[in-house]
């Protein structure tokens, strides 16, 4: 009996895909549910897995083949329809050596070294102790002045780090398919939407203090590690529910707007095959921990090709945190379909003015640029600073205690 591998449709639009890496080879045994390919498409790589036990037959499509859905791909099969493998001959025992060859000789024995000769000393070395003229006594060092300081050796200045060349350097290598969609799909949005960006400071000092605080006791709770990141996110989403500006879609062909009643957040992810964004589904719903969670499993799948199509479909917003690289700020671009994005710079600590008992002072702050690039057809200017200016209150005030510890809350 054999079963028929097909390519099955990986979200919708999707017709097509392609094959980047088998990873069983015609005649290994294969697990139903077992990894058996990876599969590109224009929305995500994934793995495919066999849809029965048995032997890999046959495999239809090479790697960095492209077919449409539906198309066979392999053939697996029963193992007793793979010829087995022959044996190798055993290996032959080495042969004795023939009784006509000479014996080998022993080794020389070692030959004994005489003693060394002691050698008589010289007449000057023979001089008597008390005959030897006296060592000349060693010149004292002039003093110091007391005006002088002693010099001390100039600082050791650390080596700059070199940067370790890349291998692709001098290269000339084929465009990966997700890279020409990535390409394909900013391109696009370029060309169809009138795009701006707005930024705004934000003082996230409380909000760092109160992560530190928290960040214990939390991966003790959740077994994760507390970034800035699902504060972010929250906020963000947060956000959307008093400004649905800037949650929509516009819809050209039939000239409406759709202002989206959930919040479903695609978080960008650097990943070797290059920049794929999973979506936190319903996020103005979750509490921290939930983002956090939510934030940890979808960037580990992208990272790993485990994405499904559901996890990077339906996103109504986007946020890509561009600071976790170094970058102060940017003007990222607004996904197809989507009115903003909203990108998170670096958080650095620098002297900024603080207001307290009617006084300003200097201290060091924790600052943030927090950068929102709009689809000016839907969000006018003033539309997407009232969205910065909620998302920034939300941050510099710091109000998640409730989410950091939920047992004080009841």
């Amino acid at each position: 009996m054999t079963v028929t591998v097909t390519l099955p449709a990986l979200g919708e639009s999707v017709t097509e895909g392609t094959v980047t890496r088998w990873l069983k080879q015609v005649g290994e045994r294969v697990a139903a549910d077992e990894p058996l390919l990876e599969v590109s498409t224009d929305k995500v790589d994934t793995e495919m897995p066999s849809p029965a036990t048995g032997v890999l037959l046959s495999i239809a499509v090479a790697e960095d083949e492209t077919v449409e859905v539906g198309a066979e791909l392999a053939v697996i099969g029963t193992a007793d329809a793979v010829p087995a493998a022959t044996p190798a001959p055993p290996a032959e025992a080495p042969q004795a050596a023939p009784e006509s060859s000479p014996a080998l000789s022993p080794a020389p024995a070692p030959v004994p070294v005489p003693a060394p000769v002691p050698v008589a000393p010289s007449p000057a070395a023979r001089v008597a102790p008390e005959e030897a003229p006296p060592a000349p006594e060693p010149t004292p060092a002039p003093p110091v002045p007391a005006s002088v300081a002693p010099v001390s050796p100039p600082p050791t200045v650390p080596a700059t780090p070199a940067a370790q060349a890349s291998v692709l350097r001098g290269r000339t290598v084929r465009m990966t398919r997700i890279r020409k969609a990535i390409g394909d799909n900013l391109k696009q949005a370029l060309l169809e939407q009138a795009q701006l960006t707005s930024t705004v400071e934000a003082d996230v000092t409380r909000l760092m203090r109160l992560r530190n605080q928290a960040k214990d006791g939390f991966l003790a709770r959740e077994g994760l590690k507390l970034s800035p990141m699902p504060f972010f996110v929250k906020a963000a989403a947060q956000a959307l529910k008093a400004h649905p500006v800037v949650n929509a879609r516009l819809n050209e062909a039939e000239g409406t707007i759709t202002y989206f009643d959930t919040e479903n957040v695609g978080i960008a992810v650097d990943t070797e095959n290059g920049l794929i964004t999973p979506v936190i589904k319903a996020a103005g719903d979750l509490t921290v921990a939930g983002i956090a969670r939510a934030v940890r499993e979808l960037a580990d799948r992208a990272r790993s090709g485990h994405l499904t199509p559901d996890d990077v479909s339906g996103a109504t917003f986007t946020i890509s945190n561009t600071g976790s690289r170094g970058t102060l700020f940017d003007t990222v671009i607004v996904p197809p379909h989507q009115a903003a994005i909203l990108g998170v710079g670096a958080t650095v600590r620098r002297p900024g003015v603080v207001g307290g008992a009617g006084e300003e002072v200097i201290g060091i702050r924790d600052l943030v640029h927090l950068s929102l690039s709009y689809d000016h057809r839907l969000v006018d200017g003033a539309d997407a600073a009232r969205y910065l200016t909620t998302v920034r209150e939300i941050l510099e005030s710091a109000a998640f205690e409730d989410d950091l510890y939920p047992d004080a809350a009841t």
